[in-house]
């Protein structure tokens, strides 16, 4: 196929007359996860739960006809049964006499996810100045709190006065050490190396595993193809590290049973779109439990700050995952149902 279709955001597939596959983009091949040459010679409808409108589409394509496009929705899916199904707006067009076929097909979902994407870098920018103004209007206050109450500490004599003080003293630090944590991602420069996101991932994987010995399984499944690339190294591993572990925490009645499973998958990503700009080439991480799922009522507001699923959650780890990645230039997206969350962090590599 000709190079300049995988400058294209569209998924692109030549067919035979047989609505085998001749060639793909690089769009397709990131969709369904397959590579053009093991794509070529495949059905194409095996990467359709439902053909109906494609065959029948197709059909009418190749009986004789003045008309050379045909417009139909279809949906695609990967070749995992559990790979996600995306609803394509797909248009079928006659190449030649040679009888073959191009398939345009656009994600249905495409336009909303810009949309969300855009609304998650607005709550981004929203929450920063939230943050530094509310840190200004605590920190003085707060300060003189604590300082109040540790002179008061020092002149009482009755030991029940005391422990009032030193209570006092205990939960204003533990208000300092929240606040601190909401400004970390925005105290600090970015310090810019060259990253292996496999080594990364190693590392965190480690360090769940050192907290969680026993019930849990963390698979890897990495494409070993993937470049370096500059990033902050402890940032990433922060975001990471906050995602698996929430999962980690999630998976609490599974570890106990034994059944508990992460799942770190790295994959390339080609023609992918991050707010409105399209990147050639970015890197897929995919951190995957088999948990409960995250609850309807919370589902949207998981990566807001202090927003939390889990009893005793302070509601940050999510939070400042999204803006370490986003200072990366990238997302962190989720799907989740009962048995399997997956959360998605993509970060362009060009």
């Amino acid at each position: 196929m000709q190079t300049d279709f995988d400058m294209l955001a569209a998924l692109i597939v030549r067919l035979d007359r047989s609505a085998h596959i001749i060639d793909a983009n690089a769009a397709t091949e990131s969709v369904l996860g397959l590579s053009r040459r093991k794509l070529r010679g495949l059905s194409f409808t095996q990467f359709m739960p439902q053909s109906e409108a494609f065959e029948m589409a197709f059909a009418k394509a190749t009986q004789p006809s003045d008309f050379l496009i045909f417009r139909f929705e279809t949906s695609l899916q990967g070749p995992a049964h559990d790979d996600p199904v995306i609803p394509v707006q797909a248009n079928l067009t006659r190449l030649d006499a040679a009888q073959e076929w191009l398939m345009e097909m656009w994600p249905l979902n495409e336009q909303a996810r810009h949309q969300q994407e855009s609304r998650i870098h607005e709550l981004a920018e929203t929450n920063k100045m939230l943050l530094r103004n509310l840190a200004h209007e605590i920190k003085n206050p707060l300060g003189g709190i604590r300082g109040a109450a540790q002179l008061l500490g020092m002149e009482v004599q009755d030991p029940e006065l005391l422990e009032y003080s030193q209570v006092i003293m205990h939960e204003a630090d533990r208000l300092q050490a929240l606040v601190d944590r909401l400004l970390e991602p925005h105290r600090h420069p970015q310090t810019l190396e060259d990253v292996n996101i496999h080594e990364v991932c190693e590392h965190v994987r480690s360090l769940v595993l050192l907290e969680f010995p026993k019930g849990l399984t963390i698979e890897q499944d990495y494409d070993i193809s993937l470049p370096d690339f500059k990033g902050d190294r402890n940032q990433l591993v922060q975001a990471i590290l906050n995602i698996v572990q929430n999962a980690a925490l999630v998976l609490k009645p599974k570890i106990a049973q034994g059944t508990a499973r992460i799942e770190l998958r790295t994959r390339v990503a080609r023609q992918v779109y991050i707010g409105m700009k399209l990147h050639r080439l970015a890197l897929e991480l995919h951190v995957v439990d088999n948990g409960p799922g995250i609850s309807p009522e919370i589902r949207e507001r998981i990566f807001y700050p202090l927003v939390s699923g889990r009893d005793g959650g302070s509601g940050l780890g999510l939070s400042l995952a999204q803006t370490y990645i986003q200072r990366h230039h990238g997302i962190v997206e989720c799907e989740s149902v009962p048995g399997r969350t997956c959360f998605k962090i993509t970060i362009p590599l060009t």
